[in-house]
């Protein structure tokens, strides 16, 4: 029997498009219109900033926690979140969860070490980009990195909050990430990382000259192929 999905959301956006990756990569695997059981719940993005922005990540834990039971309670048999910043609360949240976790970072670093790249491009919320999140997950597998400089972390991290998780995908800020990913391919990485979760749908593959690394679509591919039992 197939593991049921539980689905920690944060902001609506990065949720849905994990949400959809599942099924659409379930029926992949398992037939048509076939997917594993799934099941999401999602505080408030509000909530989640309140704590952020005061640098509250025991009460970012704590909203994590209160999802993972109310998921826990409903069947789920393990748990991701779709949202790379509050994994900065993960250290907070993993041995206190009542079930085992995915961890959006390990994921990407897994690709990339598939793909055999050797320094990545971060991209995310201000927070991402200046916390350990991804540092400590691409050390581990060997993997440099670079962030963009404080200005461009500052106008990313505005368009993320201002625009990504409301769904406005604006052409000018999509030529804004064009130009960030540009510098970070003149600074010696050969991939991107998408590490907010709404990034995948302003920047595609195609629009990108860098390889990307979906966070949110690896992610969801990796819950799927452990609920299935191919991981």
């Amino acid at each position: 029997m197939n593991q049921h999905i539980g689905i920690v959301a944060c902001s609506a956006e990065g949720a849905a498009l994990c949400y959809r990756t599942i099924a659409l990569e379930g029926a992949q695997l398992l037939g048509a219109h076939d997917h594993p059981e799934v099941s999401m719940h999602t505080h408030p993005l509000a909530r989640y900033m309140s704590c952020i922005y005061t640098g509250d990540w025991p009460g970012v834990a704590d909203l994590m926690l209160s999802s993972a039971d109310k998921l826990a309670k409903a069947g789920a048999d393990f748990l991701i979140c779709p949202d790379n910043t509050i994994h900065q609360a993960f250290d907070l949240v993993e041995h206190r969860s009542p079930r085992p976790w995915l961890h959006i970072a390990q994921e990407v670093a897994n690709q990339a070490r598939r793909s055999h790249f050797k320094r990545l491009g971060v991209l995310g919320t201000r927070y991402l980009m200046e916390g350990p999140v991804y540092p400590e997950k691409l050390k581990a597998a060997s993997l440099e990195h670079r962030t963009p400089d404080p200005q461009a972390r500052e106008r990313i991290n505005q368009i993320i909050m201002d625009e990504l998780v409301n769904a406005q995908f604006i052409p000018r800020s999509l030529a804004y990430f064009q130009e960030v990913i540009r510098t970070l391919a003149d600074q010696g990485c050969d991939a991107v990382v998408l590490g907010c979760t709404e990034i995948p749908l302003l920047v595609t593959p195609d629009s990108s000259s860098l390889p990307t690394l979906d966070s949110t679509r690896l992610l969801a591919r990796a819950a799927v192929r452990k609920a299935v039992g191919t991981i």
